[in-house]
């Protein structure tokens, strides 16, 4: 972590870190432990994609079924670049068609309605359903909108949360350029847990960026519901060396705790009401939980998450459904794609050798989060994992975030790197 050198193999060893500990797991797996069976994997995501890949790597005589409703998958990680003028969305476009032709999964664009988990069964919209032996269910976040007064699917059109990427992402874009020079942006921020720890301070970073370029007499207000945020030290710096005062955030105590929304005037309110905040543009993050489909099956914990088995992601209230990514409860990993991408590896190593009548191995799992402050100013934190004592922990010692006192170089060259973490994890989970 002293010199660039050493982060920069550090976080390639973490890119491939995840894939390296499952193949060691099954890589041994002989011809005549390998069986023939279905697994169905619902969703398509950096979680499922990833699942039914390598589960088609590890035992190639396994039948494989993918159900993602969706054709074009835009990833949730890189958006923000879109919204900051960075990128273009079609390149947060991901297809299935690798996963189909290359490696062998059959892939049906169709909804799952209900999981009939005594007879093993998935109920389509299209009116099939499929058996299996295992199921892994991989089906993202969905939004708690009765948290808030005033807010709802049908606000959402126009007041967009814009935290599943896509036609919302696409809506608040548009939302910006639209906002005279001098506006108000207002991102409102849920309380812990929710997708992607650092996304909604990359978003008011880049967003900031923007203004900067084409409404610099703008103005960026974050109420969050939380006293601290990820990586904020970094963040906040950041802030101050490229936008002055733009951004201005708001924790919970100071009025940051959003009670109320007004669509139709743009107004959030907090503090009983007390404090109000208007909007030329507002972007409302909702409170999460576990994807429908989890909640309605009964796959979820009081909180709203599914609780697994920590060692295989098995759930813990049915031994034929494994539960990745941000729905589960994975101890210390946070809700992220990269966090994703290394459970579909771990679960999909744990069906291979319970299907084989192989016990499960401890594997290591890991995260990497990138985030631009701006095109070349790049901030990072890094973590390895270790299952102990029936929960995920973090390996004291290992990764860690950029350094607080790093060189222009040296964020230059995050900005980059994080560009590459986009390129090769997109190509692990759909390539």
């Amino acid at each position: 972590m002293t010199t660039q050198i050493s982060r920069r193999h550090f976080l390639r060893a973490l890119g491939a870190g995840g894939a390296a500990t499952a193949l060691a797991a099954c890589g041994t797996l002989s011809d005549s432990r390998k069986t023939k069976g279905q697994v169905v994997v619902v969703g398509g995501g950096s979680g499922g994609a990833t699942a039914a890949k390598y589960l088609k790597r590890f035992d190639p005589n396994l039948d494989v079924v993918l159900i993602e409703p969706i054709p074009r998958h835009y990833t949730c990680y890189g958006s923000n670049w879109y919204l900051g003028g960075l990128t273009r969305m079609d390149r947060l476009a991901q297809t299935f068609t690798v996963l189909r032709d290359t490696h062998g999964i059959q892939v049906i664009h169709d909804t799952v309605t209900a999981i009939d988990r005594d007879n093993h069964k998935v109920h389509l919209a299209g009116g099939d359903r499929l058996s299996y032996q295992k199921l892994v269910l991989s089906p993202g976040i969905d939004f708690r909108y009765d948290a808030v007064a005033g807010y709802g699917p049908e606000v959402a059109e126009t007041i967009p949360h814009a935290w599943k990427a896509g036609p919302q992402t696409q809506t608040l874009r548009r939302q910006l350029e639209a906002m005279p020079d001098g506006g108000v942006f207002v991102m409102v921020v849920p309380g812990n847990p929710f997708r992607c720890p650092p996304g909604p301070y990359e978003r008011a970073s880049l967003v900031a960026h923007y203004f900067k370029q084409h409404k610099p007499r703008s103005k960026i207000i974050i109420l969050d519901n939380k006293e601290t945020f990820s990586k904020q030290g970094l963040f906040m710096d950041g802030w101050q060396q490229l936008y002055g005062n733009m951004i201005e955030w708001v924790p919970s105590s100071q009025g940051g705790q959003v009670e109320e929304v007004d669509a139709a005037t743009r107004t959030v309110y907090a503090d009983g009401g007390l404090t109000r905040f208007q909007a030329d543009v507002l972007n409302f993050i909702p409170p999460q939980e576990a994807g429908r489909i989890a909640v309605e099956s009964g796959l979820t914990g009081a909180t709203g998450w599914c609780p697994v088995n920590q060692l295989t992601f098995e759930s813990a209230m049915d031994p034929d459904i494994f539960i990745i990514g941000d729905a589960s409860i994975a101890g210390q990993m946070p809700k992220s794609g990269h966090s994703a991408n290394t459970q579909g590896k771990v679960a999909a190593a744990a069906i291979v050798r319970t299907m084989a009548g192989m016990e499960m191995l401890a594997l290591s799992t890991v995260n990497t989060c990138y985030s631009l402050v701006g095109p070349e100013y790049g901030i990072s934190i890094a973590a390895v994992y270790r299952y102990s004592d029936g929960e995920i922990t973090g390996v004291p010692g290992s990764g860690g975030v950029s350094p607080a006192d790093a060189s222009l170089h040296f964020r230059r060259q995050e900005a980059r790197y994080a560009q590459g973490w986009y390129d090769s994890i997109t190509a692990d989970i759909w390539g």
